[in-house]
């Protein structure tokens, strides 16, 4: 099961996925929580709770890294797990997927609209959290 939560900061938003993607309804569920940010220009999956991705995630992760190339947007994923990670680089000769550093992900944070700046510091203190820092 894949449950996931969208924050929206400026034109930026960040999905924080946790579960597994496996199963298609778990794909789909992904799916849909990126297609409802057409509106932003940077869309990052967190995958710091991604304890398992397959072949269908793997599939829905290259079919939304095209959705939002043509959408104008950029996706990037956002520290998976060494397992997820694996899968990942394995799928790499279909694709290869833009995971983001955690200096890239303070920097976008950075960037992002001044009118969100209240919540930047809720933003990097997950994102921090995510990697296991306190």
């Amino acid at each position: 099961m894949l449950s996931v939560h969208t924050e929206n900061i400026g034109e930026m938003a960040v999905i924080e996925c946790e579960g597994r993607i496996v199963r298609s309804e778990a794909a789909y569920e992904l799916r849909k929580a990126v297609n409802l940010q057409s509106d932003a220009r940077i869309i990052v999956l967190d995958l710091s709770e991604v304890t398992a991705i397959e072949g269908g995630g793997l599939g829905m992760l290259v079919f939304l890294e095209r959705w939002a190339n043509d959408h104008d947007i950029r996706l990037k994923l956002f520290n998976p797990r060494p397992a997820v990670r694996d899968r990942l680089e394995h799928a790499s000769s279909m694709r290869e997927f833009d995971i983001a550093t955690l200096d890239e992900m303070m920097a976008l944070l950075d960037c992002a609209d001044g009118r969100y700046a209240h919540t930047l510091p809720y933003a990097a203190a997950s994102m921090v959290h995510s990697l296991g820092g306190s």
